[in-house]
């Protein structure tokens, strides 16, 4: 009963609002729906200006998305905000990069790849800085995780690992290779 009256509940509404337009064609009382259907051009040019209302309602906050600070709907993890950092090699007695300094900008979204040649089983370690950090995730042979908090990461072999974060508190932090301060970066957020 709730179906049968539902269905025909249902189709009086489309019905019922097909009146409110100057010609509305009768139901077809065989199939229950409206059809032949028919708008005067004044009724057209009314649904119109309704539709025009509601597209120009809408725009404004698309546009305001896309007016703050540039970074389009997608915010702070847009490409505009986004930056690859140099690749860091993890080996035995090498530093990790060129340069002994990495500085970042606070609110930018990065992508760093680590890459370790397996020839000594080596951690990266920084608690500090990786709290200082939102992961958005780590990224280990194609398999993406997404942690709520990682104290280090630990090469037992050769593999790569890539993580996505956004850096999020100033300050200046270490990461490297514990107790070795060749293999150890100095990392500033601005």
């Amino acid at each position: 009963m709730l179906g049968a009256s539902t269905t025909e509940h249902g189709s009086d509404c489309i019905h019922n609002l097909a009146r409110g337009f100057k010609t509305a064609a009768p139901r077809n009382k065989t199939s229950n729906s409206v059809t032949n259907f028919a708008l005067t051009k004044e009724d057209k040019t009314t649904m119109k200006k309704i539709l025009q209302l509601v597209v120009l309602s809408v725009l404004p906050f698309t546009l305001q998305a896309d007016d703050d600070n540039g970074f389009g709907l997608a915010g702070v993890l847009s490409n505009k905000n986004s930056e690859d950092l140099p690749e860091a090699t993890l080996s035995a007695g090498m530093p990790l990069l060129d340069e002994k300094t990495l500085t970042l900008q606070s609110g930018k979204y990065y992508e760093w790849e680590i890459t370790a040649d397996g020839s000594q089983e080596l951690a990266l370690a920084g608690a500090d800085f990786l709290r200082a950090i939102w992961i958005d995730e780590i990224v280990i042979e194609g398999i993406e995780i997404r942690p709520l908090g990682v104290d280090s990461l630990e090469f037992d072999e050769a593999g790569t690992v890539e993580i996505s974060f956004l850096a999020i508190k100033p300050g200046t932090y270490s990461f490297g290779v514990p107790g070795i301060e060749s293999q150890t970066l100095e990392i500033t957020i601005k």
